[in-house]
């Protein structure tokens, strides 16, 4: 039986994505072959699709939205927004792939307290409203699981309704990694290798094949690349993309430290490039063809065990050996199933010997690529979403539906905190979009205290 779907994203959709916006799209794709999909977003919308409908959504559209469909696939910073959402009749899916709770104290460590302490309650009150309202969440990894099992428990969703319903609680909580394409990638045009200047056809390229954000550590890269590059000169260490394609996403202060210390050694333009702009969705395979290491460095703090990354995958779809930091599940993987080398966080040393290895001893190199061969098919699109397009042929509400926890009422932040809070935010719409973003966030903030007034 079909069914009518929306899927939900705050990211855009166009060109140039970063992960939830992948990530919705190819929800959105993979249930197009069954049912009537939307896609929508808050933020900008310029893809357009034969399969799945696409479009912008506003704050005043979005129930009109859901009340068309019969499943609701949401990600990201809605709930809490719509609190109406907690009684509509849909069957809502809330997919928890990104721990945002943890990560905003990342995301948000070089602030001022006031400052974190505000992001933190937002993520929170967020959270509580999903885990009180969820009918099936998602989530990326078997660590992840324990995570939100935990989270769940405390919302008071483990109780004798979804206990008896499924003692293992894979009804209500199920394993959803991020995916990669079931074709295998082509490449169109060099993009790299004698494309940049600076980089050779023959040169060794490392590939750093994502964002640069501060639970990441470039840093002890761009060092082991100074201290390697005397004894292979050809090594390059090429940054995918250093703008964020979601102008709300402003650079981060590890980006600037990564930036100072590569010019500090003069390694720019010689051993370490920076790509500014975002790369394309379907051109990301003229540069991941291009490489020949993919590179994965992060600290050692509690982010890193339960993050899923996204950046990963793109290297396995490209059959990349893998050089990581120790810590999250793929660096458990890439050790368990010999995909290349992983390292301790924050040594160079170790980082050092790891690349020098791979590059330098071609069976090793060859037995990674092989075993990334090998393990890839099991990551792709088609595998990984299957639970996903089992539950929306017989969708059901939660089995606790009719005893859900109470409503409750987020703690609101204090005036200073929104003050500070409202103050830094126009400085950076200002910087990133000029008066027009800030105008569409103004916009935004005004409709979605609107939609909580009417609840």
């Amino acid at each position: 039986m079909r069914r009518r779907v929306l899927v939900v994203t705050l990211d855009t959709i166009g060109d140039r994505m970063a992960g939830p916006a992948i990530r919705a799209w190819e929800i959105a794709q993979a249930l197009a072959a069954e049912h009537d999909v939307r896609l929508v977003t808050f933020g900008a919308c310029t893809r357009s699709d034969g399969r799945v409908s696409l479009g912008q959504v506003t704050v005043d559209g979005f129930r009109a939205e859901v009340e068309r469909v019969d499943v609701v696939v949401v990600q990201g910073f809605v709930f809490a927004t719509f609190p109406w959402l907690q009684t509509c009749e849909q069957v809502l899916v809330v997919d928890l792939y990104d721990p945002f709770q943890i990560e905003t104290l990342e995301v948000d460590r070089f602030k001022p307290r006031a400052e974190r302490q505000h992001a933190l309650r937002t993520a929170l009150a967020e959270l509580a409203a999903q885990l009180r309202r969820g009918d099936l969440f998602l989530c990326a990894s078997a660590r992840q699981r324990d995570l939100w099992i935990g989270h769940l428990t405390a919302a008071g969703r483990v109780n004798p309704d979804t206990y008896d319903a499924d003692p293992n609680l894979s009804r209500l909580l199920t394993v959803v990694p991020f995916g990669m394409p079931a074709e295998p990638p082509r490449q169109a045009t060099r993009a790299i290798k004698g494309a940049v200047d600076g980089i050779g056809p023959d040169d060794v390229v490392l590939l750093w094949g994502g964002g640069v954000y501060n639970w990441f550590d470039p840093i002890t890269l761009v060092r082991a690349v100074d201290r390697l590059r005397h004894e292979i000169p050809t090594l390059r260490l090429y940054f995918l993309g250093m703008r964020h394609p979601n102008p709300d996403v402003p650079e981060m202060a590890v980006a600037a430290r990564t930036r100072r210390l590569a010019e500090e050694l003069h390694l720019v333009g010689s051993h370490v490039f920076f790509n500014e702009e975002w790369v394309p969705y379907e051109r990301r395979a003229d540069f991941l063809l291009d490489a020949d290491i993919g590179v994965s460095c992060h600290f050692d703090h509690v982010e890193t065990e339960f993050s899923f990354r996204t950046r990963i995958l793109d290297y396995l779809w490209a059959g990349l050996p893998i050089v990581s930091t120790r810590g999250d599940s793929f660096a458990a993987m890439v050790e368990r199933e010999g995909l290349g080398r992983t390292v301790p966080a924050a040594d160079v040393e170790a980082l050092v010997d790891a690349l020098r290895d791979l590059i330098t001893r071609p069976d090793e190199l060859a037995s990674a690529r092989a075993a990334v061969r090998r393990v890839a098919p099991s990551l792709t699109w088609p595998e990984v979403l299957a639970p996903v397009l089992e539950f929306c042929r017989e969708p059901r509400r939660a089995a606790d539906a009719e005893h859900l926890p109470p409503i409750a009422t987020p703690e609101r932040p204090s005036l200073a905190g929104r003050v500070i809070s409202d103050v830094r935010a126009v400085g950076h719409h200002l910087r990133a979009g000029g008066p027009r973003q800030l105008l569409a966030k103004v916009r935004w903030r005004l409709a979605s205290n609107a939609s909580r007034r009417r609840g």
